[in-house]
């Protein structure tokens, strides 16, 4: 599984259903594409909420970020992310 970060930001809308609730469908919408949620957090800044996630494809993290979207009005900048120990093992391979 590869790691992604999910920046979201809030349209007027998605802030309106704000909720436990809708929080818990989007972790489903990850696990539908066979996703898990590593973290969540709440943000202030450029980006509202940041959600750490493993997926085992590109393929299926992109669906998850645009089911999100669709669920709630949020839009995401999807990104992989690797930890910078696999970083340097790539690395030193060139």
């Amino acid at each position: 599984m590869a790691t992604f970060l999910m920046f979201g930001k809030y349209s007027s809308d998605a802030l309106k259903g704000i909720s436990a609730a809708r929080t818990k469908k989007g972790t489903g919408v990850v696990k539908k594409f066979g996703g898990e949620v590593i973290s969540m957090y709440a943000m202030l800044g450029e980006y509202d909420l940041l959600i750490i996630a493993a997926f085992p494809t590109v393929e299926e993290a992109m669906q998850a970020s645009v089911g999100l979207n669709k669920l709630t009005g949020i839009s995401f900048t999807t990104l992989p992310a690797v930890t910078v120990d696999a970083f340097d093992k790539l690395m030193a391979k060139i």
